[in-house]
């Protein structure tokens, strides 16, 4: 199934993640009604800011939430940027494992 407005794929991810419209609207400090309206008023008109905090909840790109020639399930290369910006702001010691791990499978 494909999905190409900006509702549909969060509203897709939104429930693939299991998330409610009030989790989702919690972690991206936004409210239920404000995701709701994006998932479901057409065209929505959200700000980059945004776009920015519910793409890194939902572990996207905010260009893969805009870009209306994608599909609802996201490249590998949009998922490897999502998980590089979160590593990026991980701790230090959150980082030392993921390198300790990485390391130990490339001895496979």
């Amino acid at each position: 199934m494909s999905f190409t407005s900006i509702g549909d794929k969060i509203k897709a991810i939104r429930k693939q993640k299991g998330l409610t419209l009030e989790q989702l609207g919690d972690l991206a400090n936004s409210s239920k009604s404000y995701i709701w309206a994006l998932e479901n008023k057409n065209p929505p008109r959200p700000s980059a800011d945004k776009i920015q905090k519910i793409a890194d909840v939902l572990g996207v790109t905010p260009a893969f939430l805009l870009d209306q020639e994608l599909n609802a399930s996201p490249k590998e290369e949009v998922l490897d940027q999502a998980f590089f910006r979160k590593f990026q702001k991980m701790d230090k010691n959150a980082k030392q494992a993921i390198r300790r791990m990485v390391d130990n499978w490339d001895d496979d």
